[in-house]
């Protein structure tokens, strides 16, 4: 009890500035490098078994927490109002490494100065505040398929992306430094365990802010509680009033917004009747009555004209459009399927058509390729209905949250879950020719014979593609081969500009293993190629300006090839997860919790046993790696979820625990804690940039560079030089 007490009072009392830090990296600096090493073992000797908490563990408990949460809360919170980021989340991940890192590594460096962490975070939230986009632009101008943009989002690529990178590397600084110099002061596993449990504490925080889809000023809130419990008192009325200030702009941009786990939802009132619905600043939706919607809703109705369909599903459901069309031609029975929670209650508290409230509906919650795979329901009218998220899965991957609806794997699944008169209907503004060729031909093969489209211009590229047993009902020659219309580029009214059945194409299809349905083909755009040249630009001038040049001779390439290869083998975790449980927000969020889970059991693991022979470990991994890439993701798709769970988490989570075994067991035996873990984190950055990568060789081949990197690291074992003089 007296412990529990003076580490309270020390932690309450003594506290520490944390972005600055000087006081304690100045006592780290005069202690000589063999007194430090004779502390970490004494403090391994005594917590070897135990590992209560002191003030210094507290310490780095709070401040991972405060890390992990802090990075989520830019990856979530910045792209919602800089339109731009919100098709590169990992741009922003990046950045958060980059600044651990570069904290970490300049904790040796004594006379570096650095504003504190709470001002950092001001600075960010005023940058954003500044440059947030809310454009009248309608979506048909912004959307990235990935080998192009027009020419608003080109300038912002490389005007925003260096300034928004930049600043979020920076703000991580300051409290990677001040977590650098408590790496020096205790022994490097424990240090290490503890920075576990905390950004376990702020993955935990984000899966309940996404749970009752609190809105920024919550998660604002928790970050200013955080700084201050870390702050001494001299810095504390400081710190409170730059933690308000950030606070108070959240608040103010916040007004009139809805926030789902995905989106920042803003609803604006329509004429004559019902609201638009834009996400992150783009269109995205409009709900108004179905008569005043976009003629392609209609087209698969006026083709089988009649109360003619029974039972319909329509993914990609939103606020109810797609719904309420359907209900005024008679289909008698709809299951709409949305993925977003808070557009779903959105649409049904104000569409005008009230959709949602009639007795013929059934909505669900879910991710549609998921609603797919488990269903037994069979349906003779099955809608693709716009299901274009506008944003990333995840910040680790360039994973759309409808890539996994649009691959061929997913049409064939939507091909057995029709009646033998049913028929398959994706409609959009597909906005390329390309794009509208490519869906159309791998409709085309699903069903072995062409597609019917229609296509749409005066405002945007429009279509409709229509495929499925029931195309045998349309009258022969009605409609003769595919053929384009000529029209006016000035006409602003939606109308056909195009119609008739299209030729399957040798257009390269999306698959569950490369699901880029926006990418004509497998390739490393351009677009990417600038935007990683200039944030690894950015990222080497900052590594040699900020650390000390004793520190970049002695830095870790064992623990930096073990950091490529985690971040790749992390990549390839979750899109395994997404393919077989959904792409959903939380879905993300347990795999990253399972993750960081195996980490603390690996590190638990080597806290208890002494491993002399890593090398078998390896051995392990390899042999773990090697069943992955024999064992495709695509052939776990079982039937039985539980079954699909059991396999799918021993052969994914095997490798993560034995990486973990190697990286905790090398990390033990470090005299530089500091700059082992500031190595692995570049490294983590690294790999995050090979991600791009998939759209090449897609993402199953990614693990042949896991294996790569992983034996890199071992060849590396031992070669790094421990002392820095």
């Amino acid at each position: 009890m007296s412990r529990i007490s003076s580490t309270a009072t020390e932690f309450s009392f003594v506290g520490m500035e944390i972005l600055s830090a000087e006081n304690i990296q100045q006592n780290c600096l005069s202690i000589s490098t063999e007194q430090t090493a004779s502390a970490r073992k004494l403090t391994a000797a005594k917590s070897s078994d135990s590992f209560l908490i002191d003030g210094i563990r507290l310490r780095i408990f709070l401040i991972s927490f405060t890390l992990l949460f802090f990075e989520l809360l830019c990856i979530r919170w910045i792209p919602a109002y800089v339109r731009y980021l919100s098709y590169f989340t990992n741009f922003i991940l990046l950045a958060s490494f980059l600044g651990m890192g570069l904290g970490l590594l300049s904790a040796r460096r004594a006379t570096f100065r650095f504003p504190p962490f709470p001002l950092m975070v001001l600075l960010l939230t005023a940058v954003v505040a500044v440059n947030r986009f809310e454009l009248n632009i309608s979506s048909t101008d912004v959307l990235y398929f990935g080998s192009g943009t027009h020419g608003v989002a080109r300038a912002e690529s490389f005007i925003l992306l260096p300034l928004i990178f930049t600043f979020v590397a920076a703000a991580f600084i300051p409290l990677a430094r001040t977590l650098g110099s408590l790496f020096t002061q205790t022994a490097p596993l424990t240090a290490y365990t503890f920075d576990i449990l905390g950004s376990l504490a702020g993955t935990a925080a984000f899966f309940v802010i996404g749970y009752f889809a609190l809105p920024p000023i919550y998660w604002f809130a928790v970050l200013g509680l955080l700084v201050l419990v870390l702050s001494a008192r001299a810095a504390f009325i400081r710190s409170a009033l730059f933690t308000i200030a950030a606070a108070g702009i959240a608040l103010f941009l916040q007004r009139g917004t809805y926030w789902s786990p995905y989106y920042k939802i803003t609803l604006t009132p329509a004429t004559p009747a019902g609201y638009t619905l834009d996400v992150n600043s783009i269109g995205h939706q409009s709900m108004i009555p179905w008569r005043d919607k976009e003629p392609f809703y209609r087209r698969v109705y006026e083709l089988f004209p009649g109360a003619s369909f029974e039972h319909a599903l329509i993914l990609g459901a939103g606020s109810g459009s797609d719904t309420a069309t359907a209900l005024a031609n008679g289909v008698k029975s709809i299951t709409a399927v949305e993925i977003d929670p808070v557009i779903a209650k959105l649409g049904a508290r104000f569409h005008p058509d009230r959709p949602y409230d009639d007795p013929r509906v059934r909505l669900v919650n879910a991710d549609g390729r998921v609603f797919l795979r488990n269903t037994n329901e069979k349906f003779d009218l099955i809608i693709f209905a716009l299901p274009d998220s506008l944003t990333l899965t995840s910040s680790i991957a360039n994973l759309r949250l409808e890539s996994f609806l649009f691959t061929q794997d997913s049409l064939a699944a939507a091909r057995e879950a029709l009646t033998p008169n049913g028929v398959l209907v994706l409609y959009n503004y597909y906005r390329e020719p390309w794009l509208i060729e490519k869906l159309a031909s791998m409709v085309g093969r699903t069903f072995a014979r062409d597609s019917f489209v229609s296509t749409y211009g005066g405002q945007g590229r429009g279509a409709v593609i229509i495929n499925g047993p029931r195309l045998s009902e349309i009258p022969a020659g009605a409609y003769g081969p595919y053929r384009e219309k000529t029209f006016s580029p000035a006409e602003t009214r939606l109308r056909v500009t195009g119609e008739g059945f299209f030729a399957v194409t040798d257009k390269p299809a999306a698959t569950d293993d490369w699901p880029f349905i926006y990418l004509p083909k497998k390739s490393f755009p351009m677009l990417y190629l600038r935007g990683l040249a200039v944030i690894l630009g950015i990222s080497l001038a900052a590594i040699f300006l900020i650390a000390p040049r004793s520190t970049l001779w002695r830095f870790d390439w064992h623990m930096f090839f073990l950091g490529v290869a985690f971040a790749l083998l992390e990549v390839k975790a979750l899109i395994t997860f997404a393919l077989l449980f959904g792409s959903t927000w939380n879905v993300n969020s347990l795999v990253f919790f399972a993750i960081l889970t195996s980490v603390l059991v690996a590190v638990l693991v080597n806290a208890r046993f002494s491993f002399r022979r890593i090398w078998i470990f390896y051995l392990l991994l390899f042999g773990m790696l090697a069943l992955n890439l024999v064992v495709r993701p695509e052939a776990l798709l079982l039937q039985n979820a539980i079954a699909r769970y059991v396999i799918a988490s021993c052969l994914i989570f095997a490798p993560v625990f034995l990486a973990n075994v190697i990286f905790s067991n090398s990390f033990r035996e470090t005299e530089v804690a500091d700059v082992a873990f500031a190595s692995n984190l570049l490294g983590i950055m690294v790999g995050g940039m090979l991600e791009y990568f998939s759209m090449l060789v897609g993402y199953h081949m990614l693990l042949v560079a896991v294996i790569a990197f992983y034996f890199l690291a071992m060849v590396m074992r031992g070669r790094t030089r421990p002392r820095i003089n």
